[in-house]
């Protein structure tokens, strides 16, 4: 198990290989691409470790969210807060397509906030899988919930984004965000390249407020017809909504890092496909049981069920009213 180390590890943003503050434009891909993808790829934390590395006004904004999060944490142990109820997410999707067909139903877009709900609720059938060595830290609900509140749709020419760049969150190529502040913004792109699946920003780390939310490619969104295996049961958006509310990849940036949960056990980089229980990895000379099945792994959407009782305060923590993302609450 893994001891949080505050101020020491700091490195979670999200942005891929380019410098998120540029503004120089670099054209988009324009060759038919299908996105077709057998490994899941989130450049999240990268993305964030960048911007941190230049930004010392988000390197201090992150520093004093960790803070916040130990202490509220600190304070349940201490019996310091109380249950305030279950907090309701306002969603608003924006569906950028190119064709047709990439243009996302509203049905599946309700499909989603459907697994969203299911997931921070801890109602998934898939839950009961969780291996007995896990079933203690298990979060059950983390008091999350989600609703659907508009969807704004645009068609684009453009056949494939860069997450390297910002376009599809401006007025000119793509949607620009309703009220971040107070709304989960959710870009629906129809391909991405460098076969990313989505990326998010964790709060506190966009260099724009208008691009704070998360982007998920289409084959990615939902449930049913329209989507692609092995990432066809809306865990995409599970794993990327975690990131947005302050929960890092179970390795860290490179491997063997913590993830500021002390109940999972450390891990010297991702999973993917269908792992085999128990799976067992080594850090530091070490050979632990590898919880897999978490949301913050690479695992195939079928092997994700799971968050930890860390990890569920963690959350509480950016959406409690004195919280990074209160203004999720008013709406």
């Amino acid at each position: 198990m893994k001891k949080v180390l505050i101020g020491a590890g700091i490195f979670f943003l999200a942005s891929c290989s380019s410098d998120m503050n540029s503004t120089n434009e670099s054209p988009e891909a324009e060759a038919p691409v299908t996105q077709t993808a057998n490994k899941r790829v989130c450049p999240s934390d990268l993305m964030r470790e960048k911007i941190l590395s230049k930004n010392p006004e988000a390197r201090a904004r992150v520093n004093a969210i960790e803070k916040n999060t130990a202490d509220y944490i600190n304070n349940i142990k201490l019996g310091k807060v109380l249950a305030d109820g279950t907090v309701e997410i306002p969603v608003v999707f924006n569906v950028i397509y190119k064709t047709t067909t990439e243009n996302v139903s509203d049905a599946r877009l309700q499909s989603q906030i459907d697994v969203l709900n299911k997931d921070f609720g801890g109602t998934n059938s898939d839950v009961n899988n969780t291996p007995a060595e896990f079933a203690s830290v298990k979060a059950g609900d983390t008091k999350i919930r989600f609703r659907l509140a508009k969807v704004n749709r645009k068609q684009s020419n453009t056949t494939q984004w860069n997450p390297d760049y910002e376009y599809m969150k401006s007025a000119t190529k793509g949607i620009v965000a309703t009220s971040p502040e107070n709304y989960l913004n959710i870009w629906v792109v129809n391909k991405m390249s460098g076969g990313t699946l989505g990326y998010a920003y964790y709060p506190g780390t966009a260099p724009n407020p208008s691009w704070d939310g998360v982007v998920i490619a289409a084959p990615y969104i939902g449930t049913g017809s329209g989507t692609e295996y092995p990432f066809n049961l809306g865990r995409t958006a599970t794993h990327e909504v975690g990131h947005y509310l302050n929960l890092p990849h179970l390795w860290g940036n490179y491997g063997c890092e913590t993830d500021f949960s002390d109940d999972t056990p450390l891990s010297p980089g991702p999973n993917s496909g269908v792992p085999s229980y128990p799976l067992y990895r080594a850090c530091g000379g070490v050979s632990r049981s590898q919880i897999f099945m978490n949301y913050m792994d690479y695992s195939d959407d079928r092997s994700l069920y799971m968050f930890t009782q860390n990890q569920k305060q963690r959350m509480q923590a950016v959406v409690a009213a004195s919280g990074p993302r209160a203004g999720l609450r008013i709406n």
